[in-house]
């Protein structure tokens, strides 16, 4: 666009509204990360409130990223290398927390999300 604008005529209002829509999806860019930023802060504003062991810790935190599907006692306990009992034990405490909600299918299919 800025080698379009010096070649040929003066007018640069193509440039300018190319340059201004860069601007704006940076800025929209910019409101993504502060939102993410702002929810992970307030979520461990909350979190910290509560006595959590690393297990805990290395779960929310993946949660909070970019986490793909629903947690699982079989995802926890691999993710953090423990026994499915444990895992299982470390869900309920966070879900006692409420940091954790329960899906509504439940049975064997049953996931967690976080609050």
């Amino acid at each position: 666009m800025l080698e379009g604008g010096q070649k040929g005529t003066l007018d640069i209002t193509e440039w300018l509204l190319w340059f201004l829509k860069c601007i704006e999806q940076a800025i929209k860019d910019s409101e993504k990360i502060f939102a993410i930023t702002l929810n992970k802060s307030q979520f461990w504003k909350k979190a910290n409130s509560y006595v959590l062991n690393d297990r805990h810790k290395k779960v929310l935190n993946l949660m909070l990223e970019n986490f793909e599907g629903n947690l699982t006692t079989s995802k926890y306990a691999k993710l953090t290398k423990c026994s499915q009992d444990t895992a299982l034990r470390d869900i309920k405490k966070l879900l006692d927390y409420n940091l954790l909600q329960k899906n509504p299918s439940g049975g064997r299919s049953t996931s967690y999300l976080l609050t």
